[in-house]
């Protein structure tokens, strides 16, 4: 460990971390292209004729803190002259280039597309392209280009509180606009710039029609486009829910553990050149050109892309056969791809595969030590279960914030399916040279499907477990980091049982009850008016500690499962809801809020500047109202209809009383 902790990349890595984060949420660097590089450069040079170790050691941990910083403004589309909406006016043409296909939504086909014209001006910048279904003929391919007149439309955030923000999700990507169109509003241009990604998806497509003649049935198909081409769009809901309820779902996604398996393949297939003069080095050249194939075949996503990377670096750094060479070779491609690509710092499956790397990297060998099978069978489980163990400790924490769930036969799941994975995909491999040479035998097909069958139903058996599917967990980002130092703390101390180690673990455990005691009170103590948004109904709650009273009209739903509420109960711990009736009006800490519904009755005395909720479109005059009771605020929830929206919107601002709807500022909360 303090071989690890002196390796100097890890500290760059540090920094390059920080700088990374200090421009993404704060934009300290707004002063342009040439100031950065200078800064870079002088940083640099003067690396060059400092002489005093604590002088260079300052000054690079500083040049790393600005590559972070520089990396990020670099990768923002926004910062160059040439962005699309630095052009874009009214009724503008647009030439738009696929560059990647999207999992179809209900009503529209999806797709990224890069802005590389508008008007006569060359341009930058992707945004989310949304196609109206029942007008497409075909789908769009990458590298098609389209001619269209749209309207950008900005990403909306969250209407409820602790949704999912795709916003925020796309803004990491780089998009920030999104354009609805049907195919009529649309021209395909002739001309198709053939791009690497383009060239992939050609070779993936003619891969799908050369297995499309073998009648393999839709979730078997849909599971070897996943395990093998790297696409999930035609895997269906219910087939995912299966792999993410029995803890496999990283099955299904090409990362790290199918690159991984691949890896170990090569280097056995490899092993001989080994004997040779400079073998290891011919045999690391090998394995790297293979594993990038693979890529190329897989779609070169950006999940894909990250594996990759990192087995590169780790195949290079095994043929110097030198100790620590996996910790030190996972660090130095950490630090490669956040300078490359900086937003991967924030990508969930970059977070978990290096979290999950590391931990089989610290914490396995120590379980493993603890019994010594005696037969190679057993002996074999038991590496492959503190494999599965390993990792889960060291994503635990982070799964469990983001997915606010934990499936507790993961080690079961991992036991039967892993140690087939490598089978599994070579079978693939083989199964797809196969096919593409029409050599393939029917009967070779559909043993193939078969296991890929076996394998849907069993992850489908252990799903329905569901006594043991722990769902609902919430932890807030401060415990998942104090989760990190009691994780961390502790592995310190199994590795070498020192008192100070134990002291510092004894004092991560004292943090983290303190913290749970601290939230707790927190939580008990809290209370809130919330009117959340639900389109054409009218939902709203008060909470005091851990109870929520809802008053709401969706007669065919439980309170507990209604999608506006369900985010905010699971992430505040709300353990009693009821269903309530406010009787037009509430006393909220002294606030007067006041609800006028369809029947638009308002006569209430001794009213002290109320809030006003307008439910269920009432026909009111607004005008006297506001005239009338004087409100602090209006609010206006997803019950009514949109016009009268627009009306109470317009008549608010003339009579300059504050107006909040929910449907475009989201659910509104007052808290104490």
């Amino acid at each position: 460990m303090k071989r690890l902790l002196k390796y100097v990349p890890l500290h760059f890595l540090v920094f390059l971390i920080l700088g990374i984060g200090i421009q993404f949420y704060y934009k300290i660097w707004t002063f342009g292209f040439l100031k950065l590089l200078s800064l870079v450069f002088l940083l640099s040079l003067s690396l060059l004729f400092l002489q005093k170790k604590k002088g260079i050691t300052f000054i690079a941990f500083l040049l790393f803190l600005t590559i972070g910083i520089s990396s990020v403004f670099i990768n923002d589309s926004r910062n160059f002259k040439n962005y699309y909406s630095n052009f874009f006016e009214e009724n503008t043409s647009v030439v738009l280039r696929i560059s990647k296909v999207l999992k179809p939504g209900f009503y529209y086909e999806k797709y990224v597309a890069e802005v590389i014209e508008v008007g006569k001006n060359n341009s930058r910048g992707e945004i989310l392209l949304n196609i109206k279904k029942d007008t497409l003929q075909s789908r769009f391919k990458v590298d098609d280009n389209l001619l269209s007149k749209p309207i950008f439309k900005v990403l909306i955030p969250p209407l409820n509180p602790n949704q999912f923000n795709y916003k925020s999700y796309l803004a990491k990507q780089g998009i920030h606009h999104q354009i609805f169109l049907e195919e009529t509003q649309l021209l395909k241009l002739p001309e198709k710039t053939i791009s690497l990604i383009g060239l992939s998806e050609n070779f993936r497509n003619k891969i799908q029609k050369s297995l499309l003649k073998y009648n393999f049935k839709n979730d078997e198909f849909a599971v070897i486009n996943a395990l093998l081409l790297g696409q999930r769009q035609d895997i269906s809901k219910g087939l995912l829910t299966d792999y993410a309820n029995a803890g496999a779902i990283h099955i299904l996604a090409v990362s790290g553990l199918h690159v991984g398996v691949i890896l170990l393949i090569l280097s056995f297939l490899f092993k001989p050149l080994e004997r040779l003069k400079n073998g290891a080095y011919f045999k690391a050249l090998c394995i790297v050109l293979l594993l990038w194939m693979f890529a190329f075949i897989a779609g070169l996503s950006a999940s894909v892309v990250r594996a990759v990377t990192m087995f590169t670096f780790l195949a290079i750094g095994q043929s110097f056969k030198r100790k620590k060479v996996v910790e030190f070779s996972l660090i130095s491609s950490m630090l490669f791809l956040l300078i490359v690509k900086p937003m991967f710092l924030f990508d969930v499956g970059f977070q978990l595969s290096y979290l999950a790397v590391f931990g089989i990297i610290w914490v396995q060998p120590k379980l493993e030590s603890i019994y010594k099978p005696r037969f190679f069978l057993d002996r074999k489980i038991w590496q492959l279960f503190t494999v599965s163990i390993a990792a889960q400790v060291g994503i635990l924490p982070l799964s469990i914030y983001y997915f606010q769930q934990f499936p507790g036969l993961f080690v079961l799941s991992n036991l039967v399916i892993i140690p087939f994975l490598g089978a599994i995909l070579i079978g693939g491999i083989v199964t797809i040279v196969l096919s593409l040479l029409n050599f393939l035998p029917q009967f070779l097909a559909d043993i193939y499907g078969n296991i890929i069958s076996l394998m849907n139903s069993f992850v489908s058996f252990i799903s329905k477990q569901e006594q043991f599917l722990f769902k609902e967990i919430s932890i807030s980002f401060l415990m998942m980091l104090t989760c990190y130092v009691f994780v961390f703390s502790g592995i310190l101390f199994l590795l070498k049982k020192e008192a100070k180690r134990f002291i510092y673990f004894l004092a991560s455990i004292l943090l983290l009850q303190s913290l749970y005691f601290i939230e707790n009170k927190k939580i008990n103590e809290k209370e809130a008016f919330i009117v959340f948004h639900k389109s054409r109904f009218s939902v709203i709650g008060e909470r005091v500690g851990l109870h929520l009273k809802i008053q709401h009209d969706l007669d065919s739903l439980q309170t507990s499962e209604i999608k506006a509420i369900k985010p905010y109960r699971i992430a505040e711990y709300i353990n009693e809801l009821t269903t309530v009736d406010f009787k037009n009006y509430i006393n909220f800490k002294g606030k007067d809020i006041l609800f006028i519904d369809s029947l638009g009755v308002y006569q209430v005395e001794k009213l002290d500047k109320p809030i006003v909720v307008l439910q269920y479109s009432p026909k009111i005059n607004l005008e006297r109202m506001i005239k009338t009771i004087h409100p602090s605020l209006i609010i206006a929830d997803g019950s009514n209809y949109k016009s009268y929206v627009n009306r109470w919107e317009k008549t608010s601002s003339k009579k300059q009383v504050p107006f909040h709807y929910t449907g475009q500022k989201g659910a509104f909360i007052l808290e104490e």
